[in-house]
């Protein structure tokens, strides 16, 4: 271990008991994430391209290996995934677009029919009120 190392491991276990006695007094203090809000006060932010605790001169490729293929098919298989669910929510919309016209269209075609009802009623109704009238009017 390089002094270097050893100046970071000792901040890193100062701010860890420093965390632990602040979270023993507050317990607004959330220990699950301690971890990681040290690491980031004595390290500073993550920053695109490097790889913590393996120096300054690795980067992710040479850590982990090239894998930019499998992130760019992995992109371009989510980007087929959200054009897919798009099609089916345009497909879904449609479809919901033509139920609703052919409910608007039987709703239609229903009162037609209840009007229709309604004037036959009337009519009936009409020609009792005629012949009760005349029955009234026959000669006794």
């Amino acid at each position: 271990m390089t002094s270097e190392v050893g100046e970071i491991m000792d901040k890193l276990k100062d701010k860890k008991v420093e965390y632990e006695a602040i979270a023993s007094i507050d317990s607004a203090v959330n220990l699950e994430d301690i971890d990681n809000r040290i690491i980031t006060e004595v390290l500073g932010p993550e920053r695109y391209g490097r790889v913590r605790f393996q120096g300054s001169g690795v980067n992710p490729t040479q850590y982990f290996g090239s894998s930019l293929h499998q992130y760019i098919s992995t992109g371009s298989q989510a980007q087929a995934e959200v054009q897919r669910l798009r099609d089916q929510m345009a497909h879904m919309q449609a479809s919901i677009v033509e139920q609703i016209a052919q409910l608007k269209v039987k709703a239609a075609v229903r009162e037609a029919e209840q009007n229709k009802n309604y004037n036959e009623l009337q009519l009936q109704l009409q020609n009792m009120m005629k012949m009760f009238q005349q029955s009234q009017n026959l000669p006794s």
